[in-house]
């Protein structure tokens, strides 16, 4: 009896990416079996997490890594270590930011709800938030104007498809905040496989989560200056303890970096670019249906697939039938683009890909 039956849980077919709400990956057996492993065995988990801090590092070009509950709690966790430091009685101290620098500069166009706002995962260091800009705009002259105000802890940035407005120069906004002798954090989320163009920029911090493209279990990973990661192991002594990482998500991430090493990157984006080709040209010929090849807008070695719905057929109302139907197929949906529909195929087996391409021709023959 399989998990989703014992428990009467819905069977998913996840065409909406490394989504949270769907359980966010998939991951390999080796990585699952190094995750079962470690469930039945101790560890010194200082020597666990020092090992995992040398693989990130030794994975991304970093000065030092380390590892938190999720990419959320980086944020938080990041955050506090920059106003608290080191210091046993600021970090005990925390969220009182009394007498601390405590202001986290961002942009408003990179305000972003990812299920929680990062505007909230900021604030619950007891950090306060100065937006630069406004939601369409944020020029390096409305970042360097916020910067320069009083006790401003750091800069945070958000590199995602998530983003509203026109994108920014993440190394002029990074230097903007050094002239000021403040320090910047990208918060890269999913896009681990671009974690050392995000550190090129020169940011003290890139966090990005490991259960998305590496496919590790739940954790949120830290690449930065040897200073401010010993700053943010260090809030496991306050505020961090309530985001540690377990013991097997930290040896999951280790197997999982191990599989990346192993992995030939060019042929699978090779299988991921002729699977989504694929699929659009079969989907394509269905009625009612146009259907392109987009890269992500977020610059992953990885496209979508966009389909455009006419003919009389709701792209809202087919979607709703698709999660609907048995299995659920989950696809993306765009308010400002009632007809468009946007497919992730990356975790998807030929056979779920074959079954998304039965359903969509049922709900528009």
């Amino acid at each position: 009896m399989g998990t989703h039956e014992r428990h009467r849980l819905t069977e998913v077919i996840n065409a909406k990416g490394t989504y949270t709400p769907l359980g966010v990956s998939r991951s390999s057996p080796g990585v699952a079996a190094a995750v079962g492993k470690a469930l039945s065995e101790f560890f010194v988990m200082d020597q666990l997490a020092d090992r995992a801090g040398d693989a990130l590092a030794q994975a991304t070009g970093a000065q030092a890594g380390a590892i938190t509950h999720c990419t959320s709690a980086a944020i938080t966790v990041t955050v506090a270590a920059v106003m608290a430091g080191t210091d046993p009685g600021r970090i005990a101290a925390l969220p009182d930011t009394t007498d601390l620098h405590n202001r986290v500069v961002l942009p408003a166009t990179q305000v972003v709800d990812y299920g929680q706002s990062n505007v909230q995962a900021i604030r619950l260091a007891g950090a306060s938030v100065i937006l630069a800009g406004d939601e369409n705009h944020c020029s390096i002259s409305d970042l360097d104007t916020a910067l320069a105000g009083p006790d401003v802890a750091c800069l945070l940035l958000v590199s995602s498809r998530l983003v509203n407005g026109e994108p920014m120069d993440l190394t002029a906004a990074v230097r903007a905040a050094h002239r000021r002798g403040v320090p910047a954090i990208i918060d890269g989320a999913g896009q681990f496989a671009r974690t050392a163009d995000l550190l090129a920029t020169g940011a003290d911090a890139v966090l990005v989560s490991a259960q998305k493209y590496l496919a590790a279990p739940t954790a949120g990973l830290v690449f930065g200056t040897q200073r401010l990661v010993r700053a943010v192991r260090a809030q496991e002594k306050g505020i961090g303890r309530g985001f540690k990482p377990t013991k097997e998500a930290i040896v999951g991430v280790l197997a999982a970096l191990e599989e990346w090493h192993a992995m030939d990157r060019a042929k699978w984006e090779a299988d991921q670019a002729a699977k989504v080709t694929d699929f659009a040209t079969a989907a394509g010929k269905l009625p009612g249906i146009t259907a392109e090849v987009v890269p992500d807008s977020a610059g992953l070695p990885l496209s979508r697939v966009l389909l455009t719905v006419s003919g009389g057929i709701d792209a809202t109302t087919l979607a709703a039938r698709l999660e609907q139907g048995t299995p659920a197929i989950h696809v993306i949906t765009s308010p400002s683009s009632a007809g468009e529909l946007l497919l992730e195929l990356v975790p998807l087996d030929d056979d779920e890909v074959e079954i998304i391409l039965t359903r969509l021709a049922m709900e528009t023959g």
